[in-house]
């Protein structure tokens, strides 16, 4: 294996344009997932949806579609090891190459007070949004360091990372963890032209986050708190996906781009 240098975008054409670009995204048939995989399928990226729900995989790949690039939808269960290393490699070689990988899929918490939590329920988190995401990283970054032509790596986290969540310590334990992969990640396969970064969404309005917006109280006390005053929306994503898979961000790794309406600081 080489070492590789990024490619400097040409002068000529726009660092944002991702035609000729292949990316994977893992729970990206709805929510923030999507929002990635629109932003990328409309600056002209191929990408590969991955999720369970065959029904939503198909529904985000038409979608996707009108936009002009391919589309592939696979539906794989990300907590086992040899679903996901075969969906990886299945997307590289029928979209031919795989240049960004955004790996977004997880599990809630399941709100149990800690004093009452199981090492069984605490496993079913981290095996999803840490251990699965292990894998699906190591895979992506096999395909992309056997290329020899560098990529993005892009983990979506959570403010629970960095904010104290009762009745979460599963779930921040996870995303606290995934971080810390995407850090070493930079560090060790920047010699590759891999570069690797995390998003921390606040609250956004998507499938999994629809039991607490329900809430009245939830959404009474929290969303004054937000400056921009409102929900964030898989929308607030697209641009993000963009940048981070594009050569605009040749010279950004290791970071932690938080979107977040501001909530953190209120």
């Amino acid at each position: 294996m080489t070492e590789t240098t990024p490619a400097t975008p040409s002068p000529a054409s726009s660092p944002f344009d991702l035609h000729g670009h292949v990316s994977v995204i893992t729970g990206g048939n709805s929510g923030i997932g999507l929002g990635f995989a629109r932003g990328l399928a409309r600056a002209g990226a191929d990408v590969c949806v991955i999720g369970r729900n065959t029904e939503r995989n198909a529904a985000a790949a038409e979608e996707l579609a009108a936009f002009g690039g391919r589309v592939l939808p696979l539906s794989c269960d990300v907590g086992d090891e040899d679903q996901i290393t075969d969906a990886i490699a299945r997307a590289a070689d029928e979209l031919g190459r795989l240049d960004s990988c955004f790996v977004n899929a997880g599990v809630p918490q399941g709100f149990e007070p800690f004093l009452e939590t199981s090492l069984a329920e605490f496993r079913r988190v981290t095996s999803v949004n840490l251990e699965a995401a292990f894998v699906t990283l190591r895979e992506a970054a096999k395909v992309m360091v056997a290329q020899g032509t560098g990529g993005s790596l892009v983990a979506t986290a959570s403010l629970a990372a960095r904010q104290g969540v009762p009745r979460g310590q599963n779930y921040a334990a996870s995303k606290a963890g995934l971080i810390a992969i995407m850090n070493s990640i930079a560090v060790e396969l920047a010699k590759h032209g891999i570069r690797a970064n995390s998003v921390l969404p606040g609250w956004v309005e998507t499938p999994m986050t629809d039991p607490v917006f329900g809430w009245d109280r939830f959404r009474e006390r929290v969303q004054p708190r937000i400056p921009v005053r409102r929900w964030g929306q898989p929308e607030d994503f697209e641009s993000v996906a963009v940048y981070l898979a594009s050569p605009a961000s040749a010279y950004h790794t290791g970071d932690t781009l938080l979107i977040d309406g501001g909530y953190s600081l209120f």
